[in-house]
Formats: C-alpha cells, sequence, structure tokens
C-alpha cells in the first residue's frame, strides 16, 4: 500500500507547505528506524536529535513546530494520535468474529445471547448469564452464573467473568484476567486463619478496557467499581471493595489494597503501591513505584516510599544527594576541632 503527503494531512487534519503534497509514503516507521518513503512522528522532545538525522520522508509533528528537519512536517494537533490513524490504513485487516456459537462451547439453557454474538471454542456461559448484541467471547473465556454484559463487549481468550459481576458497554478484557476473584479475607480464629466470605460483586462500566492477567477481587459485601472509561494495564491488582473513578489510568503491577477509593482522571504509575482505606482525590497522579500510606489531595503529584508531595521530595532527595560532601565536611569539622583541643 501507499499513499501520499497530501492524503495524509486529509485524513488526520494536519497541514504542509511547499509542493511536496505528492511525495509518496509507503511506510510507517519510529522516528529512529525510519527510511526513505516512510513516515513517523514526533511526540516526545527527547527524539528532537533523532529527527533531525531521520531518514523519513515525512514526520507528523505538532502545531508550530518549527526546526529544521530533513522530513516534510505535516503539523496535527497531536502527533501520537494522529499518526495512530495513519498506522491503521497499512496495518492488516482487523480479524472478524462472525456471529454464532461455537460447537465445542457450553452455553447454559437459561443464558440470554444477545444478536450478533460470537462465543468461541471451548468457552463457558453459565447458567442466568446476559451477554449483550455483538459480544465477542473468546476461546476458553468464561463467564460466570448471573453475570451479565453489555452491548459490544469483548472477552480475550482465557478472560474469566465469575458470578454475578457486571460489565457495561464496550468493555474490553484481554486474556487471563480474573473479574470477580475472591477477596483476600481473613480472621484469625484459635490462631488460624479463617476465610472471610465474599458475597459481593464487581461492577465495570462502559468504555473499560483491563489488560492481560490483571485481577479485581470481588467485594466483601456491596461492590468493586470501575469507572467509565477508565483503562487498566497489565498485571494489575485491585482489592475488594475499591472504588476506581471515571477516565483513570493505571499502569502495569499497579497494586490497590482493599476499600481504598481513587477519583476521577487520576493516573497511578507503574508499581504504585496503595494501602487500603485511603483516598486519592481528583487528577491526583502517584509516581512510579510509589509506596502510597495516606490520603493523597485532588490535583496533586506524589511520589516516593512512604509516597509525597512531588515537590516535599524533591527537596528531600537535593539533600540527600549532597550528604557524601556534608559528611566530608563534618569530618574536617571534627578533625579541626579534635586538633585545636589537643593544643
Amino acid at each position: 500500500m501507499h499513499t501520499t503527503v497530501e492524503e495524509v494531512a486529509a485524513l488526520v487534519g494536519g497541514r504542509f507547505t511547499g509542493d511536496v503534497g505528492n511525495t509518496r509514503i509507503t511506510g510507517v516507521a519510529s522516528v529512529g528506524d525510519a527510511q526513505k518513503g516512510d513516515i513517523t512522528f514526533f511526540g516526545n522532545p527527547k527524539y528532537l536529535p533523532i529527527l533531525r538525522t531521520s531518514r523519513a520522508s515525512c514526520a507528523l509533528v505538532p502545531e508550530g513546530f518549527d526546526e529544521p528537519i530533513t522530513a516534510i512536517p505535516i503539523q496535527v494537533a497531536n502527533p501520537s494520535l494522529a499518526f495512530s490513524r495513519v498506522v491503521e490504513q497499512f496495518a492488516p485487516a482487523p480479524v472478524l468474529f462472525e456471529p454464532g456459537i461455537h460447537p465445542s462451547a457450553v452455553v447454559a439453557a437459561s443464558a440470554r445471547i444477545g444478536e450478533g454474538v460470537s462465543i468461541q471454542a471451548h468457552a463457558v456461559v453459565e447458567a442466568g448469564a446476559v451477554i449483550g448484541d455483538h459480544c465477542i467471547i473468546g476461546a476458553n473465556a468464561y463467564v460466570g452464573h448471573e453475570a451479565q454484559m453489555g452491548a459490544d463487549c469483548h472477552l480475550y481468550p482465557n478472560a474469566t467473568i465469575r458470578e454475578r459481576c457486571t460489565l457495561g458497554q464496550r468493555v474490553i478484557i484481554h486474556s487471563g484476567a480474573v473479574i470477580g476473584s475472591d477477596g483476600f479475607g481473613y480472621e484469625t480464629v484459635q490462631g488460624r486463619y479463617t476465610k472471610i466470605p465474599q458475597t459481593g460483586t464487581v461492577k465495570i462500566d462502559d468504555d473499560v478496557e483491563i489488560g492481560a492477567n490483571t485481577t479485581i477481587d470481588r467485594a466483601r459485601f456491596g461492590r468493586t467499581w470501575i469507572g467509565e472509561g477508565t483503562k487498566i494495564d497489565n498485571l494489575v491488582q485491585i482489592g475488594h471493595n475499591v472504588v476506581i473513578g471515571k477516565h483513570c489510568i493505571l499502569c502495569s503491577q499497579v497494586g490497590i489494597s482493599g476499600s481504598s477509593k481513587i477519583g476521577d482522571h487520576v493516573t497511578l504509575a507503574g508499581q504504585a503501591g496503595l494501602v487500603g482505606h485511603i483516598e486519592v482525590g481528583d487528577h491526583a497522579i502517584v509516581a512510579a513505584q510509589s509506596g502510597v500510606s495516606k490520603d493523597i489531595p485532588a490535583k496533586e503529584i506524589w511520589f516516593g516510599s512512604p509516597a509525597a508531595p512531588m515537590r516535599d521530595q524533591k527537596i528531600i532527595l537535593a539533600h540527600q544527594s549532597r550528604l557524601p560532601k556534608l559528611h566530608e565536611r563534618v569530618k574536617r569539622l571534627e578533625e579541626k576541632l579534635a586538633g585545636e583541643k589537643a593544643e
């Protein structure tokens, strides 16, 4: 496949200058790997030196970009998003699943299956489950008793939705994810751990995406709740009765202990860990590998373990970096004082 600079600009709503509209674009590539004929994009200032020497024929750049580069620049509002649209033009056609139930799938007679649903090989849909229109249930996926899925959901192979959990519309659950596993609840009785029944559910709102091998525990009672539009990466653990607001981002290996509440538009970066029964305010950011042990106010950035406001942590880190020099100064002062006392 090939296209032209003019056609790309029209596709992404961008603009270019000069008589270069007929320049052929034959592929897509990262800024460092691009060759003649490729289109790339510039979305991070650290890659500017690479872009200046890139062999790409064309580059999607931010509006107002005026750096000298050899590639033909097309200015757009969001280069990364625009590039994804171009990539779609060169990518293979998406895999389509025909509606119907594979002969090897097991679907309970009392399950309600909507129109245009595709249920793949060896999937299991238990009694009382409700599958909305145009859902895709991948191979070996499991939908538990009385679980409900809205329209246009996609369960990838080996995903598990346990009993009585509910999914809104257009929810995507990637392979290996488990929704509704038991919460980690025990009491000590006569020196032995006794399991507390986990009788609640998980509720996932519209347009949520959940990554591979992520686990979301069912509530002890009530519900664990994931808000509309939230995106959860692979290998994330969400404990029982956690509430996560709308349009949050949870990066890989985040762990949230039970009964914590996360506001709207919160970002939890990779490997951040939160203790139970705390609150994180709207639009807050928790930096990577932070350990959060108390409430975080709205719109603040916290970092470290134990986590604290970024502004405070920067001061602490600056002081820590000076400790070796401070140690030497103190040592010299001690030696000087000891010498003066000896005299």
